[in-house]
């Protein structure tokens, strides 16, 4: 093309060419996105199920709902935060050396949006396998612990704990079985997964 032609455009030729020079089939399209809705997309797709909560009151009332709908009032839960403890009583929830957990009631690192997955650490899990949780789990977060990717998500830890860092950091990305053979989910354990995300920012 001319110097002149790129100067001055010729009409829909030159727009053509912009566009084409744009088009990147490796670029993915969610990259764009803000890191929430980043989040929100992958997370959805990955089969879990997101429940928003402006305040604690939405929250409170949106773990009632989940209760109602799995039948899991008065039942027993794993919880290993003490910071949590409360809400299980408000809800008549055994927690203490539970024998057989509906669920696992739990906190989170980070929620890392390129994939759509939770971190965890030992903080959360102790020395626990994902395998050895049970297969429902309700995590409570907030939208500040949205982070782009699996290192931002590692430099949150570093911040968040400035000396006895966590052992047993994983992520659990899954939370659906796939319906149909999924290499990539080899080796891991779907779980049936809710997500208070409370507003905190």
């Amino acid at each position: 093309m001319s110097i002149f032609k790129k100067i001055f455009g010729t009409g829909n030729d030159t727009s053509k060419e912009v566009n084409e020079n744009d088009y990147n089939p490796f670029q993915d399209t969610h990259a764009q996105l803000p890191v929430d809705e980043q989040f929100t997309l992958n997370f959805k797709k990955n089969g879990g199920k997101f429940l928003y909560c402006e305040n604690i009151a939405e929250l409170n009332e949106q773990f009632e709902n989940i209760l109602e709908e799995n039948d899991w009032f008065e039942s027993e839960a794993l919880c290993l935060e003490p910071r949590l403890f409360k809400i299980l009583e408000d809800n008549n929830i055994v927690y203490q050396n539970p024998s057989n957990p509906k669920f696992f009631f739990t906190g989170c690192e980070s929620l890392v949006a390129e994939e759509g997955s939770i971190m965890f650490s030992s903080t959360q899990i102790r020395q626990k396998k994902a395998a050895e949780l049970p297969v429902n789990i309700v995590v409570l977060a907030s939208t500040s612990q949205i982070v782009l990717g699996t290192s931002d998500g590692l430099r949150e830890i570093k911040k968040r704990y400035t000396t006895d860092y966590p052992t047993n950091i994983t992520t659990i990305k899954y939370f659906e079985k796939a319906k149909e053979e999924d290499f990539l989910q080899y080796g891991s354990t779907p779980k049936n997964l809710y997500l208070l995300l409370l507003e905190n920012l």
